[in-house]
């Protein structure tokens, strides 16, 4: 089997730093024969931390790091001389990333930003020194605290890819060759289920060097949400596209099938529905004359698009009711956060 190109998950046992230990040290000088406590406290342990990196667009460099510890702290010095932080273990990760506790499910944050920072294990505090326990009544402390450990958790890193149209279909709906025909993506395309096993990505350039980025989604089945087949592996993925082009190929009975996946993202996450929604009725070329019988005309409050990839049938006009779709989509974020 060949190596996996893509990943969209990775579990990661990460251990902050131990603090450094402060010291047990007292002034020595040739004309200060009994000088105090001067132990200098430890330094701090090291952090791991998720950074956001927009050159990536894989978690799969992170499957392999199961084990990340960050440096300790050093121990105290002499002089109340501080001992050095441990240094912070980074892990790079692709924007899109939602980063939760496995065991308690808590979500740590979300990287958006390139350069972004979630600290997912912090290092321990140093110990103080003995400098900081002298007294009265005791002139000479001869301890000092030890360092803390550092957090240790489980992580889980879920990749959502972020597209401005997201394909949803079921297999051999004609996603990827959509993709392949109007982008310069080159995913793979044959005539059985399953075919793609990964999402892709494929930026489209119009007229006017207008362009949007198109992520093709595995093929959904019915009961994906609850865990059949591939698509439920994919389904997160959905979250981030602004649009939803559905794709029904002209050979199957359309309104079954645009509803069954209608249900499909209602059972996995009811609020995707809000998202405006296209639907191309795909592989039109294999209908007599480019038509469809009457009785397949879908009265829909949506746009409907008849189109072939193979022959480019209303290719340039589904672009054009995309684009129209994703500024509606970019104008209505834009009114939301002047009125905010």
């Amino acid at each position: 089997m060949g190596r996996v190109q893509f990943a969209d998950y990775a579990k990661v046992y990460v251990k902050g730093g131990h603090g450094g230990a402060g010291a047990v040290h007292f002034r020595r000088e040739k004309y200060v024969p009994h000088g105090g406590p001067d132990g200098g406290d430890g330094g701090a342990g090291g952090d791991v931390i998720l950074r956001g990196n927009e050159q990536l667009n894989t978690l799969l460099d992170l499957r392999y790091r199961k084990y990340v510890n960050a440096k300790d702290g050093n121990r105290g010095e002499s002089s109340k001389r501080k001992g050095k932080d441990g240094e912070d273990e980074i892990l790079e990760a692709p924007l899109g990333c939602v980063v939760y506790d496995a065991d308690t499910k808590e979500r740590l944050g979300e990287i958006t930003d390139h350069e972004q920072e979630i600290v997912v294990a912090e290092g321990g505090k140093g110990g103080l020194g003995n400098w900081h326990f002298r007294s009265s009544t005791n002139q000479t402390p001869r301890h000092a605290q030890d360092g803390e450990e550092g957090e240790q958790r489980a992580i889980e890193i879920e990749l959502k890819l972020i597209a401005d149209v997201g394909l949803v279909g079921f297999p051999n709906a004609g996603k990827s060759t959509l993709l392949s025909a109007i982008s310069g993506a080159k995913p793979k395309i044959d005539s059985y289920p399953f075919t793609t096993l990964q999402p892709n990505l494929g930026v489209v350039t119009m007229p006017d060097y207008r362009t949007f980025v198109m992520a093709d989604i595995p093929g959904i089945i019915e009961e994906a949400h609850e865990g059949r087949g591939l698509g439920i592996q994919f389904l997160r993925h959905i979250e981030r596209n602004n649009v939803l082009l559905f794709m029904v190929s002209s050979q199957q009975d359309i309104e079954y099938e645009y509803e069954a996946l209608l249900d499909e993202l209602r059972a996995y996450r009811s609020d995707l529905l809000d998202k405006p929604r296209i639907l191309a009725i795909t592989k039109m070329d294999l209908q007599e004359n480019f038509e469809l019988d009457k009785e397949k005309k879908l009265d829909l409050d949506i746009p409907v698009v008849e189109i072939s990839s193979a022959t480019n049938y209303h290719i340039d006009e589904l672009k054009e009711i995309i684009w129209e779709q994703i500024q509606a989509v970019e104008k209505s974020k834009e009114d939301t956060e002047s009125s905010g």
